[in-house]
């Protein structure tokens, strides 16, 4: 790690603002990012005749898993004998706020609480007591609905890439990312702060984490080794690392997600996010899945800083390319895919309600 360094403006040093450690894709502004994204989008939506097409893929999700579906309700399809594999969940609907104290001690302290229709980790926190819980709900919409999940503590985290054609008996794992989450290493002499300030990829976001962990905890001094969890979110946007894992796949793995997801009778393609306890784990098959996401999931493990940018480009156009293809092949068997006002309106509604929710910690 590099050594810290401390400002004595509290602003970034010009080391840590160096772009070591980011990957080729976390460099780019994320417009210039996504142009080429968007680009291809278009020439595919010509080329299958369907701007929207991808919509059809999942049918057992509203929009297919583009913009704007319940997490609730992805879960919710997943057959009960795997319940093992889901972490325990409660639906809170606006009708629901003056229940939510008693609903939540059913899963116990700590949990996370989280929007029912989200992305990137926006609105996610961890809830530790009972007053923490009525402060979440209090900042929260209105007339919006949220998830309260137990805290699974892994420690681990990953996004499982799934696919399977119709025609297929079993699906695959096309895609496998661990995400790290934001967090700094003690050396026994230097503050939260110091560490952060010293990391290219947590400097700029010392402000965030200033506000969700307090100063006081910011300006402690870690042990040296001691390895400092900075947030409940792994997303990029907040300091994460995604690392491309498929190196973890193995058939007992692939098979338990396999069985999982075809218990939902209508999902094909997305993405799992789960939590587990170690790589071995993992491997056996052994995890808890968090979230489910469709169509709009990112193939995450193109992320990872090790890869060039070529190459991270060449693995996003390859999956959206997987997805259009599918998508047609559903289609010609009967599927009607959403009109583009419909995606439209989803996309508002999940950027109106991302707009309004409190920040995540």
């Amino acid at each position: 790690m590099m050594k810290p360094q401390r400002s004595t403006n509290g602003a970034c040093s010009h080391a840590a603002r160096s772009p070591s450690g980011f990957g080729a894709m976390e460099r780019l502004p994320k417009p210039v990012l996504c142009i080429p994204l968007v680009l291809q989008w278009l020439w595919l939506g010509l080329r299958y005749r369907g701007l929207t097409l991808p919509s059809v893929v999942n049918p057992a999700i509203e929009t297919g898993g583009l913009a704007g579906e319940s997490k609730a309700a992805c879960l919710a399809r997943i057959s009960p004998d795997h319940a093992p594999w889901v972490a325990r969940t409660v639906f809170v609907s606006p009708a629901d706020i003056q229940s939510a104290a008693a609903m939540a001690r059913t899963l116990g302290y700590p949990l996370v609480a989280k929007p029912d229709i989200g992305w990137c980790g926006y609105g996610v926190r961890r809830i530790n007591t009972a007053g923490k819980l009525a402060d979440y709900i209090a900042t929260f919409p209105s007339d919006a609905s949220f998830l309260m999940q137990e805290f699974v503590p892994g420690p681990f985290e990953a996004g499982l890439f799934y696919s399977r054609d119709p025609t297929e008996t079993h699906g695959h794992l096309i895609g496998l990312a661990v995400r790290h989450s934001p967090q700094v290493v003690g050396d026994g002499v230097h503050s939260v702060t110091a560490l952060m300030t010293a990391d290219p990829r947590l400097c700029p976001r010392i402000n965030h984490y200033t506000t969700a962990l307090g100063t006081s905890r910011m300006s402690q001094v870690p042990a040296c080794g001691e390895r400092v969890i900075l947030g409940t979110v792994a997303s990029l946007r907040v300091g994460g690392r995604y690392e491309d894992a498929m190196r973890l796949n193995t058939p007992a793995l692939e098979y338990r997600v396999d069985a999982i997801v075809r218990s939902m009778n209508g999902f094909h393609f997305g993405r799992l996010d789960v939590r587990f306890g170690s790589e071995e784990a993992l491997q056996r098959g052994e995890f808890q899945i968090i979230e489910i996401n469709g169509a709009g999931s990112e193939a995450i493990q193109f992320w990872d800083p090790a890869l060039r940018l070529r190459d991270a480009y060449r693995g996003v156009f390859a999956k959206q390319e997987d997805m259009f293809a599918l998508a047609a092949r559903m289609r010609a068997n009967g599927a009607v895919p959403i009109s583009a006002m419909a995606l439209i309106r989803a996309w508002w509604r999940q950027l109106r309600l991302m707009r309004r929710y409190p920040s995540s910690n």
